[in-house]
């Protein structure tokens, strides 16, 4: 099954997150995994400001094992219904359309793709404590 991982999955995954488990089986298929140029900037963004810009570079090289969509006119419009129809904001929309476009599962644990088509959420959980 094609998959696109929301960029919370990936997050999760480099953090060794609650939710690494849920997770970690999408992002160690990369024969399956589709990942939307947005995911990779948000990824970049995310990693330089919490980490650096090696490290962030890194993860950008390890996301390019997977097929790697970019942004195009016909996939922008896509988005803009979806982002009309569901109230998404601008990256959720590209991401999500991505998916669609490409009839990939949406894993994420991102509330606003909760209950939408094609769509595999995972509640995010409180840590435990001991």
């Amino acid at each position: 099954m094609k998959v696109v991982v929301d960029t919370c999955g990936w997050i999760e995954w480099l953090t060794n997150g609650v939710l690494v488990d849920d997770f970690a089986p999408f992002l160690d298929d990369f024969d399956n995994l589709i990942v939307p140029t947005s995911i990779q900037y948000e990824l970049h963004k995310w990693i330089c400001r919490e980490q650096n810009e090696k490290l962030a570079m890194e993860v950008i090289a390890l996301t390019q094992i997977a097929k790697v969509v970019p942004l195009s006119e016909s996939l922008a419009l896509l988005a803009s219904e979806f982002a009309q129809k569901h109230k998404l904001s601008f990256a959720d929309a590209i991401i999500y359309a991505t998916a669609r476009q490409e009839k990939a599962q949406l894993i994420t644990s991102d509330d606003h793709f909760e209950n939408l088509p094609a769509v595999s959420y995972f509640a995010k959980k409180q840590k435990t404590r001991l």
